[in-house]
Parts: C-alpha cells; sequence; structure tokens
C-alpha cells in the first residue's frame, strides 16, 4: 500500500506543477493579448486618423487649411502631445501655415511673425537644423538646449519636447510638422512614425491641392481662350469686340488692374482697346500715339520685338512716360509698380503690343507671361482675320463690279460685233451701259461737226433738253467741261456746275434745262486726235469716283474702237471696191499683154486692146487708129461696138478731119467731147448721135518721141469722163503702143536675123576656106624645118638650126591658132560632132602628163599627178578630153615659173555620179574681176598678160564650149598671187 499511496502523492504533485505552470502560460497569454490589443487599439486609431485626415484631404479638394488641422490634431492627440505647428518652407525661410491646440499666447506671437529665417534668434536651434539637414530634429529638453529657454516656445508656451518632422516631396524641403509636450517627455519611435506619415500626408495634400490650382487655372485660362476665340469666331468681321474681349480676359486671368491694345501703323503706336480705363484717360492715350522706344513698356516691346517685363517702374531709370493730366492717371503712370509688354507678332511683323499693369509692384509669373503671350497671338490671329475678311470684302467687291464692268464690257462688244457696220446701235448701247455702270441720271456722245459738237447718242435725257442742243449745239471752247476735254485731250469732271466761275451763263441755262449738277466729260482720243466726248451728268452734286472714271474711260475707248472699226469698214469696203476694179483692170491688162506677148498679129491685139478698154472704162464702144508710115496717115485698125455703117463712115472720114482728134495728137494729151452734139456736123457726127452716143474721149498713142495713133472711146451719156477712167485709157493706150511697136520691131528683127544669117555662114564659108588654105602650106613648112632640124648635118645647115627651130615652132603655133579657130567655128555653126567612146581613164591621164611635162619643164615647174584609185572607165570624146586636159596644163604651166602644177582626178557623187578633172598651180593667180570674163572668146586676163604670156584668149573658151557638150561644165576658183584651180567636171556613168 505505501509504495502505491507514495506513488499517488508524486501524481498529485505533477498535476499542482503543471496547473501552477498553465496559471503561469495562461497570463502570459493575457498579458500578451492585453498588448495586442493595445498595440491593434493603436493602429486602429492610427487608422482611423489617418482615414480621417484623407477624408478631410478628399471633401476639400485645393483647401490646404481643414486638411492641416486635422492632421495636427491626429498628430498631438496620437502622439500624446500638447499643441502643435505646420511651417511651408519658401525662399530659405519657413512660414507657419497651421496651428492646433496652441497657448493663446504663443498663438499670437505667431500671428506677428508668421515667418521664420536665419535671422530669428531660436531658427538655428530647431528649424536652421532641420532645413540644413532635411532630418527629424527630436529635443528632449528645450532648458537644455542653449538659446531655447527665453524664445517663445517656452515663454508663451510652456513646451519642454518636442520633435520637428521634414516634410519632403522628392528630397526637396516643402515644409515641417512640430509637435510639442508642456513637460519633459521624448517621443517614441512609433510616435515620432506617425508623424512621419502625417508629414507624407500633409506633402500629398500640398501636391495634390497645387495640382488642383493649376488645373483650375489652366481650365480657368482654356476657358476664357475659348471665351475669347468664340468671340473671334463669332465675330470675324468685328476686330474692336474681339479687342475688348482680349483686354478684359488678359487683365481678369493675370489680376492685372488694367490692360490696354495698342495697334502700330509702321511708325505709331495707337490705343485701339482698353480694360478698367476712365474715358478721360482712354481719349488722351487715343490722342496721344505713341513712337517706338524705351520710354514705356509698349514702346519698348514694340522698339525690341519682344515681350518687356518691368517688375518695378520705380526702379527702371528708362521708363519715362508720364501720363498727361492729372486728373486722368493711370496705369501707365510712374504712380504704378509693374508692367508687361507683349508684342503681337506676324512672321516677324509686328501688328501691335497688349499691355498690362499692376498698381502695386507684384511681378507677373510666367504663366501669366505665358497666357498674355496666348492672348497676342490670338488678337494676331482676330487682326489677320479681319484684314483677310476685308481684303476678301474689298476683292469680292472689286470681282462684283469687275463682273458687272464685264458683263457690260461683253454687252458692247456683243452689239459691236453683231452691228460691225450700224454705229448708231453701239453708241446707243455705250451710253446706256455708261450711265448704268457709272451711276449717272444721264449720258450723251459727242461727235464734231464743223466748229460744234452735237451729241449723236444719248440717255436719260427730256425731250425738252434734246429740243434744246438742238437749237443750241455745244461750240468748242473752254467754257464747257466738253470743250475742255476735247482741247486739253483729258478727263475733265465739274463736281457743280452751277459752282463754276468758267461756265458761262449759257451754259448754266443748259444745266438748268438739263437738270444736272455733276458733270464728268471723257475724250474719245485715237493717237492723240479727238474722235468725240462721253458725257455723264448726274442731276446732284456727287463727284464720280476714281474707278468710274477709269469705266467711263473704258467705254471711251470702246466708242473709239466701234468709230474705228466703222471707218475701216467703210474704207476696206472703197478699198475692196477700188481693188475689184484694180483686178478686172489687172485681169483685162493680163489678158491685153498676153495677146501682146503671145501673138505678133497686130489685128489681134489691138481688137483684144480695144474691146476691153470699152468693158472696163464702162463706155459703150471704142476704135484705135494706127499711124501709117507709107502715106502719113491713121488707119483705123480695130473697133468695138460699133454698127458696120459707123464703121464704115469712119473709115471714109478723111484722114485727121477730125478737130478733136487732131488736137489730142497735137497736144499728146487726153480730150475729152462731153456731148459731141457741141461739134461742128459731119457725117460721122450724125451716124453716131442716130446710134445714141453722145460723149467722146481721145487718147494718143504716144511713142518714145512720137505719136503712133490714137484711142477713141465712146459713151451713149452725156458728160466728163471720170479722172479714173482716163487714167485706165491711158494704160491701154500704152499696151496699144506697146503692141504696135512690138510688131515693127518684130518686123526689122526678122530683117536682121536673116542678114545676120547670112553673114553666119559667109563667116564660116570663109574661115572654113582660110583654114584649109592655111594649113596646107603650114604643114609643108613645119614638115621641112623638122627634116632640116633633124638632118643639118647632112645638109650642112648646122648653122641655121636655131633659126628653123624658130620658124618651126611659129608654124606649129601658128597650126595650133588656126585650128582653134576652126574648132571655134564649127562649135558656133553647130557642126563640130563629138566621138564619144568608153576609155579608160588612168592611161588617158598618164598619156597627158606625159606630154605636158616638156611644158612644165619649160619654166621649171613640178608637174604632179594625184590621181585616185580604180578611176575606171568613162564614156567620152576621148580627143577632145585630151585637148580639154592639155589646155588647161597648158595654161597652167605657162603662168607659173619655179612652182607646182598639179593634176587631181577623182570621182564624186552629188545626186548622181561624175568625174572630176582639177589643175592646179601656184602661179600668178587672178582677180574677181578677171574671172568674170575669163572664159569670153578672144579675152584674157588684162592686156598686160596677154603681152606678156601671149595667147589669143580662145583656149578656156573651147575648153568650156567642149565640157558643156560633153555633159558637163569648167569652174574656176583663183586668188591673185596665190595660183588658180580650174575643174572640169563630167557625168561619170554608172559608178564603178
Amino acid at each position: 500500500m505505501a509504495p502505491k499511496g507514495a506513488k499517488s502523492r508524486r501524481r498529485i504533485t505533477g498535476l499542482r506543477s503543471k496547473t501552477t505552470k498553465a496559471r503561469t502560460d495562461v497570463d502570459r497569454l493575457r498579458a500578451a493579448n492585453a498588448d495586442l490589443k493595445k498595440k491593434l487599439a493603436e493602429a486602429l486609431e492610427q487608422q482611423t486618423a489617418t482615414s480621417e485626415v484623407l477624408q478631410v484631404i478628399s471633401s476639400s479638394p485645393g483647401e490646404l487649411e481643414p486638411v492641416f488641422q486635422a492632421i495636427l490634431a491626429n498628430a498631438t492627440r496620437l502622439c500624446e502631445a500638447n499643441f502643435g505647428s505646420l511651417y511651408l518652407y519658401e525662399e530659405d525661410a519657413f512660414r507657419i501655415t497651421a496651428m492646433h491646440n496652441a497657448p493663446p499666447a504663443y498663438e499670437e506671437v505667431r500671428r506677428r511673425e508668421p515667418v521664420m529665417d536665419s535671422a530669428h534668434p531660436a531658427f538655428q536651434a530647431i528649424l536652421g537644423r532641420l532645413a540644413k539637414t532635411k532630418e527629424i530634429v527630436h529635443i528632449a529638453d528645450l532648458l537644455a538646449v542653449p538659446g531655447t529657454e527665453r524664445g517663445a516656445l517656452v515663454r508663451f508656451a510652456g513646451a519642454r519636447t518636442l520633435v520637428a518632422v521634414p516634410m519632403l516631396k522628392e528630397g526637396k524641403l516643402i515644409g515641417a510638422i512640430v509637435i510639442y509636450r508642456q513637460e519633459v517627455g521624448p517621443f517614441t519611435d512609433k510616435q515620432i512614425e506617425l508623424v512621419q506619415n502625417f508629414a507624407a500626408q500633409a506633402v500629398i495634400a500640398i501636391e495634390n491641392t497645387r495640382l488642383l490650382n493649376e488645373l483650375r487655372e489652366s481650365l480657368q485660362q482654356q476657358t476664357a481662350t475659348a471665351d475669347v476665340l468664340k468671340v473671334i469666331s463669332r465675330s470675324t468681321f468685328n476686330l474692336q469686340a474681339v479687342l475688348d474681349t482680349l483686354v478684359e480676359s488678359a487683365a481678369r486671368l493675370c489680376g492685372a488692374d488694367k490692360a490696354f491694345i495698342f495697334r502700330f501703323d509702321g511708325e505709331l503706336l495707337s490705343l485701339v482697346a482698353a480694360f478698367n480705363v476712365s474715358p478721360q484717360r482712354r481719349e488722351f492715350l487715343a490722342s496721344t500715339p505713341l513712337r517706338p522706344g524705351r520710354h514705356t513698356a509698349a514702346a519698348r516691346s514694340a522698339l525690341e520685338r519682344r515681350t518687356i517685363h518691368i517688375k518695378d517702374v520705380r526702379a527702371d531709370s528708362e521708363y519715362t512716360f508720364r501720363a498727361g493730366p492729372a486728373h486722368a492717371g493711370d496705369a501707365l503712370d510712374l504712380a504704378y509698380g509693374t508692367l508687361l509688354g507683349v508684342p503681337m507678332l506676324r512672321a516677324g511683323e509686328l501688328l501691335g503690343v497688349i499691355v498690362l499693369s499692376m498698381r502695386e509692384v507684384r511681378p507677373f509669373a510666367d504663366k501669366q507671361i505665358e497666357l498674355v503671350e496666348t492672348f497676342a497671338d490670338q488678337a494676331v490671329i482676330a487682326i489677320e482675320n479681319v484684314r483677310l475678311f476685308d481684303e476678301v470684302q474689298a476683292r469680292t467687291r472689286e470681282l462684283s463690279e469687275s463682273l458687272q464692268q464685264q458683263t457690260a464690257t461683253a454687252d458692247v462688244l456683243k452689239v459691236i460685233s453683231r452691228s460691225t457696220f450700224d454705229l448708231q446701235i453701239v453708241l446707243d448701247t455705250l451710253t446706256e451701259s455708261a450711265a448704268r455702270l457709272c451711276e449717272a441720271d444721264m449720258a450723251s456722245i459727242h461727235r464734231p461737226k464743223g466748229d460744234f459738237y452735237p451729241y449723236v447718242a444719248s440717255y436719260g435725257h427730256s425731250a425738252e433738253f434734246d429740243e434744246f442742243m438742238r437749237e443750241h449745239p455745244v461750240r468748242l471752247d473752254k467754257a464747257s467741261a466738253l470743250g475742255r476735254a476735247v482741247l486739253e485731250a483729258r478727263v475733265v469732271q465739274v463736281p457743280d456746275v452751277l459752282a463754276d466761275t468758267e461756265f458761262h451763263a449759257s451754259l448754266r441755262q443748259r444745266a438748268i434745262v438739263g437738270r444736272f449738277r455733276t458733270v464728268l466729260g471723257i475724250p474719245l482720243l485715237r493717237e492723240g486726235t479727238p474722235l468725240g466726248v462721253i458725257m455723264l451728268t448726274r442731276s446732284h452734286v456727287r463727284a464720280f469716283t476714281p474707278k468710274q472714271i477709269e469705266l467711263a474711260a473704258s467705254f471711251a475707248d470702246q466708242a473709239v474702237i466701234a468709230i474705228e472699226n466703222v471707218r475701216l469698214f467703210e474704207e476696206v469696203q472703197a478699198r475692196t471696191r477700188e481693188l475689184s476694179q484694180s483686178v478686172e483692170e489687172l485681169r483685162a491688162l493680163g489678158e491685153v499683154s498676153q495677146a501682146v506677148n503671145s501673138t505678133l498679129d497686130l489685128e489681134t491685139v489691138l481688137n483684144t486692146i480695144v474691146a476691153k478698154a470699152v468693158q472696163l472704162s464702162n463706155t459703150d464702144a471704142g476704135v484705135i487708129y494706127v499711124f501709117d508710115e507709107l502715106d502719113q496717115t491713121l488707119q483705123v485698125r480695130a473697133t468695138y461696138g460699133l454698127s458696120d455703117e459707123l464703121v464704115a463712115a469712119i473709115r471714109g472720114q478723111p484722114a485727121g478731119a477730125s478737130d478733136a482728134l487732131r488736137q489730142a495728137i497735137q497736144d499728146r494729151q487726153p480730150l475729152e467731147i462731153a456731148d459731141i452734139r457741141d461739134e461742128p456736123p459731119s457725117p460721122v457726127r450724125e451716124i453716131a448721135m442716130r446710134a445714141g452716143f453722145r460723149a467722146r474721149l481721145v487718147v494718143p498713142l504716144v511713142g518714145t518721141n512720137r505719136v503712133v495713133g490714137a484711142l477713141v472711146i465712146r459713151r451713149k451719156q452725156p458728160g466728163n469722163f471720170p479722172r479714173g477712167t482716163i487714167d485706165l485709157l491711158q494704160t491701154f493706150a500704152a499696151q496699144s503702143v506697146l503692141a504696135i511697136q512690138n510688131a515693127r520691131l518684130f518686123r526689122e528683127i526678122e530683117d536682121k536675123s536673116r542678114q545676120l544669117q547670112q553673114a553666119s555662114e559667109h563667116k564660116s564659108q570663109f574661115v572654113s576656106s582660110v583654114s584649109h588654105e592655111l594649113r596646107t602650106p603650114l604643114n609643108a613648112i613645119i614638115g621641112l624645118t623638122e627634116m632640116m632640124v633633124k638632118n643639118a648635118a647632112r645638109f650642112g645647115t648646122e648653122k641655121a638650126q636655131e633659126p628653123l627651130q624658130r620658124v618651126n615652132r611659129a608654124g606649129t603655133h601658128l597650126l595650133g591658132l588656126i585650128n582653134q579657130v576652126l574648132d571655134l567655128s564649127k562649135i558656133e555653126a553647130g557642126k563640130l560632132e563629138l566621138n564619144p567612146q568608153t576609155v579608160q581613164l588612168a592611161p588617158l591621164i598618164e598619156e597627158v602628163i606625159g606630154t605636158a611635162r616638156q611644158l612644165a619643164e619649160q619654166n621649171k615647174n613640178r608637174l604632179i599627178l594625184d590621181a585616185q584609185e580604180n578611176l575606171g572607165a568613162l564614156t567620152v570624146d576621148p580627143l577632145r578630153l585630151r585637148q580639154i586636159l592639155l589646155n588647161l596644163l597648158s595654161n597652167a604651166c605657162k603662168f607659173t615659173k619655179e612652182g607646182e602644177v598639179k593634176l587631181q582626178a577623182r570621182r564624186v557623187r552629188n545626186g548622181r555620179y561624175w568625174v572630176e578633172l582639177s589643175v592646179s598651180d601656184t602661179g600668178i593667180g587672178m582677180t574677181p574681176e578677171q574671172q568674170i570674163k575669163l572664159f569670153e572668146e578672144f579675152t584674157q586676163a588684162d592686156s598686160s598678160t596677154a603681152q606678156r604670156f601671149g595667147g589669143t584668149g580662145l583656149g578656156l573658151a573651147i575648153t568650156r564650149k567642149l565640157a558643156r557638150m560633153m555633159g558637163g561644165d569648167v569652174t574656176v576658183a583663183s586668188e591673185a598671187g596665190k595660183g588658180s584651180v580650174f575643174t572640169v567636171r563630167l557625168p561619170g556613168g554608172a559608178d564603178t
């Protein structure tokens, strides 16, 4: 049993121990739970305070005072402080912004001294230290800090312990929260951390308020800008309303006392809008424009074309403007503190200046300046809109007027084009259009008629005035606007004719009858010559504008065009009639000329002439007499329109029996008889009168030095013949003379031709006979002398060898001359016949060069051959080709000494194939005058050349004739002193 009891006791003791331990654990848990409840209560209290602060922040947007009070109330309460303060840090100084539960005495001190800076005695100990370190300042006992024991905190608030927490935004100090205890009791870390949270909330509240205020300002500015733009849009064409709105909005949004807008005209600034300015001051400024300079904000801004901000007018030595009368002082007076001038610029061009003023020295913020600059831009837009609108309106008016004028001009031109030949319709249209478009009551166009200028077209005049003007036409003098316009060749306007001292009394009477006062006269000038005047009048005194005068001048120009068109048309018509008549005359003369030139039958030609003469002169009959040189009488050779009876009577009339015919031939001038009844009776006259003929015109046919006949024209209508008809018949008379002379000359030419033909035949026969007679003895002489020269030793005639050679050379030369003369004779007689053969050119040329080489050596010349390869064959008379080349080479060698003679041969193509053979030399050459007659027969360059070099002048003439007979030609190019080039061109046939 004992062991069992002991075991029970041990068990009981163990249970007691566990129970005690459990109780201890419960107590510890209770204590921990109480601590947790306390912490939870504190956290809840802090969250409640934070929520309360946030609720105040959200419920008071833009207002910091309620937020600061809530922050201080919660901070002092939760941190068991007695009172608290909140400072904002600006420009190195702390300004107290809010206090909570502060003792009244201390609150009064802070109200008197709201700002604490480095000059304050207690600044360095607390706030100065916080500003320097941007860290928390925690002072357990203020009395232990030197310099604070006598400060306001201790003396008036009884503060002993404080904690100052900086308010930081992105590391920048913006303020501080300070809470105080009136007994010594340091704040715990949690309390200090709680104040830091409140400081962060204060920073958030300040930033939110700043952003909200900026947003409000921006919204306010945007609203104002929108209002201005609305005014601009609604008053696009009312600039004053826009400018008034601008100055008011600028002053209101920037807190300015007054605002002004000045416009710049390129020289001066003039007031155009003002806000909060007295009428007297507005009138003074409007009457006193400013010149750009430095004496005012507006003038300086205009001068420098930039924004001018005078923060303190009194401190600006350059500001010298005085406001004017004392009773009208305004913001430009020196009594005002701050001025802002903003230029209104368009692409660098100054349009004006906006000026804002502050009565106190209170500089404008950057945002305010920026806002005014925006308003300046809007003012520029408004001014530009109005300017563009005014320009568009002016242009629209101009276009409307121009369209109206063009329509009227088009109507006038249409009338002119449709009534080209009816001047009256055009002038009537012009007067009506001029009156309507120039706003005249009446209009008229006057044309000269002697010394007067009656009107030929009118519009708007009364019948009474028309009658008055017919009875009293305008005389050309300076007593009237019309006379002045014509005499001075300029536009004349009289604003009031009744007040014009130069107007004559009778002209005033005209104005009274016509019921007009203002007169405008536009001269119708063509190259300075007056053709008339357009007169425009108004029934009341109102001068015509420059545009109306210009328009009236354009109508005057159109009137001149119309008058000129009609004049030109009439001239063209007259000229057309003249030309038609001339064409008929020329056609008739052409037929006559054709008859004269196409036939030598005089009867045919004269019949054609008399027929055309009668037809074109609009007469009825005609006769041509021709003087017969054998019996010295006038014979009828052609008639037209006459009866056989009258022709027979005329032919039977004794020659020269008519006095008129005899007188016309004697005077060699046309003679007209207006009526043959006035002539003495005769059988011819009686027959002619029975046939109805009355007038007669006698036109002598006058040759070079004598009368060869007469042309007599008859007409059934009595009266004189027109001058044009007489001139025309004289032309036909000249044609008749030409025909008669041609017939006579043809007969003479025929006689001469027969005689020349006979002489030519006799000459040819003589030349041929003489040539044959001379060639036989010459050939004998040449052959004998050659034999004697070759056999001089045999015959013992060595001493006579040289004379024999001279005889031989002379004979050879003479034979050549005889051959040339014979060739020329054959060519002229057409008896020289060619013998064309196909020959190879190269061997022929080589042969010619071989023959000519001896000629070249006589004058020590170099003979050169320049022949193209493969010259091929040529169909030609080889004998005559050799003659041509030897003639040219002989001449070249003769006129060149110690020089160069070249024969060049080649084929060319110029439309067809040719062979060119050129002989060039470096001899004496020729002048252009010598070249002209070079190819004439028996002609040389000049007499000295013939004497020096000899020759007959036939060689080149024969050479060209032979070349032309073969279808080619010979040309020359030469320069005196430099040589000559003779080129023979012959048809080359097909290309080889």
